[in-house]
């Protein structure tokens, strides 16, 4: 039952509403220091109004942790391909390290967001991180209903997933930057296509692009 249930959370094709962004009056001051970005794993919800049978509360957790993660890699990985074509004016730390120094320092996935941002900055000797969130919704009348869309794979086209990317600086954690994307899903693709759709679409206004 696990594996069906990340299968169908995985299960999306996405299309997009316009996005709402935010950029702090200060920025164009303080990104001028900045040389080193890390990016944190993604705050991931998925709502329901009520389990299926045979899927769990931690089982949800754990999608959503792994989800998290994920979602933390492919946004990596999407800077690494940019920074080939030197299209920033910053680098990226590794995520391994990234994930690494957080578990020194006995931050997890469950109390991240218990952590200011500074601190946070402060631990991973960065200048500014990035950071997200994604937030999955399925209205359903009932349990049933969910049970009958995982047992065929039909996570339908009134699913949901809200996602955000953040930047915050490090001297006093203060927001400098918020992406807003929604988009509505079908079925037919996967975690790779909601990171993708979202970078292609944050990444026209991402404020460390070389002009």
């Amino acid at each position: 039952m696990k594996k069906i249930l990340l299968f169908v959370l995985l299960a999306v094709t996405f299309t997009a509403c316009g996005p709402e962004i935010y950029t702090a009056a200060s920025f164009k001051e303080v990104k001028a220091k900045h040389e080193t970005l890390a990016i944190v794993p993604f705050d991931v919800l998925i709502e329901s109004r009520r389990l299926p049978k045979g899927v769990t509360a931690e089982m949800v957790q754990q999608q959503q942790k792994d989800y998290g993660y994920g979602l933390q890699g492919d946004v990596y990985g999407y800077f690494l391909k940019q920074m080939s074509k030197d299209k920033y004016t910053v680098n990226f730390q590794d995520v391994s390290k990234t994930n690494a120094l957080l578990s020194e320092a006995g931050i997890t996935y469950e109390n991240m967001n218990t952590v200011s941002r500074d601190e946070i900055c402060e631990i991973l000797g960065v200048d500014a991180i990035i950071s997200g969130k994604a937030t999955m919704s399925k209205p359903m009348s009932d349990g049933a209903a969910i049970a009958v869309g995982l047992l065929v794979g039909a996570w339908g086209p009134t699913n949901s997933v809200n996602t955000s990317i953040t930047i915050h600086e490090g001297e006093k954690g203060d927001l400098l930057w918020k992406y807003d994307y929604t988009a509505s899903g079908s079925i037919g693709s996967s975690r790779k296509s909601l990171s993708n759709a979202l970078m292609k679409n944050s990444s026209k206004k991402f404020p460390y692009k070389k002009s």
